[in-house]
């Protein structure tokens, strides 16, 4: 019998309406069962891990992904598939941080969860994780069917590493702006599998150390010298650059100057764009072309949540700023589409 480990952190997919105060508030995950009891027809061996206290997705952290990564590889050669359920907010910043950190994996870790707690009519927790249990139990000819992290969400099955939450209001939350979806729940479930990944061929290899100091510039018109150098004069390692378009700045001489200095100084700077889709292309247009000349990183088409936790992993395996940037422009785990 196919045995799947359930691993739920907490969620709105586990949440109830607290009767004193009227806000959401997690219960135990035998709750869940007595709410959904078509998990007891599934022909899997279901076990349960579940975290304690549980948690809302909004205070996830690199040491709640540590201890995700570490319960996985423990438990590794005994089930053959995972299922986390989580809070949607930070669902894509797990993904992508767990893409990074399974290094080699060929069993699925999919997450799930909800936009309507378990317990409401209208719920879209049931198909979700039913569903989530169904693709991490699929194999063909005695291998999983989807060897790596993925979000499954609204009928919907996306690498984590290239999803974004987009709508908090629908029940489509998700979505993977620069990449295909890995297979769609219909009548039937279809798997893509042009663009699933391929089975690695060395074991699991498990990494837990990051780097999470990290500081973010977001530009916009009008941007001060003030707000630029609390970023860049600041005492973090790497900065990602959220710019326009292609990976487009100002070419103001003092942002310049602003950028190269932190360079010089030893900081790492990623381009990515502000766009949800396409991709940075430095040295397209003049207003990228002393980026690219400086030493700035392209982000290419990464996700602004798998540019965080790639640089947090590269970081934390204590690599030199020539590995990291080298890396940062190579796709790792699938998350990124060099040009």
């Amino acid at each position: 019998m196919t045995k799947i480990l359930i691993i739920y952190t907490g969620g709105t997919i586990g949440m109830v309406n607290d009767p004193k105060t009227g806000v959401l508030i997690p219960f135990d995950f035998k709750q869940i069962q007595q709410n959904v009891p078509e998990l007891a027809r599934l022909n899997y061996d279901l076990s349960v891990h579940s975290f304690d206290p549980i948690l809302d997705s909004s205070n996830m952290d690199p040491l709640i992904w540590e201890q995700l990564a570490k319960l996985i590889q423990s438990k590794y050669e005994e089930f053959d598939g995972f299922v986390i359920l989580h809070g949607s907010d930070t669902m894509s910043f797990t993904a992508s941080a767990l893409s990074f950190m399974l290094e080699n994996l060929s069993k699925p870790v999919i997450l799930t969860g909800s936009q309507l707690p378990i317990g409401e009519i209208r719920t879209d927790a049931k198909e979700n994780l039913i569903t989530a249990l169904e693709i991490a139990a699929m194999k063909k000819q005695g291998k999983a069917m989807v060897p790596e992290v993925c979000i499954y969400f609204d009928y919907q099955l996306f690498r984590g590493n290239r999803s974004i939450k987009y709508n908090s209001e629908k029940f489509e939350a998700f979505r993977s702006p620069n990449y295909p979806i890995l297979a769609e729940a219909g009548v039937h479930l279809s798997f893509f599998k042009n663009y699933i990944a391929k089975q690695p061929v060395e074991p699991l290899k498990v990494h837990t150390s990051f780097n999470s100091n990290i500081g973010v510039l977001k530009l916009y018109p009008g941007i001060s010298v003030q707000a630029v150098h609390a970023i860049t004069k600041s005492g973090v390692d790497a900065i990602v650059l959220e710019t326009f378009g292609s990976g487009n700045t100002t070419t103001a001489e003092w942002f310049i100057l602003s950028l190269q200095d932190a360079i010089n100084r030893g900081k790492l700077i990623i381009d990515i764009t502000q766009c949800k889709r396409g991709s940075v292309e430095l040295g397209k247009y003049e207003t990228s072309k002393k980026l690219q000349q400086m030493g700035v990183i392209s982000g290419y088409d990464t996700t602004f949540e798998a540019t965080i936790t790639k640089l947090m992993y590269l970081m934390g395996r204590g690599l030199d700023n020539q590995d990291v940037a080298a890396l940062m422009e190579q796709s790792l785990r699938g998350e990124l589409t060099a040009n």
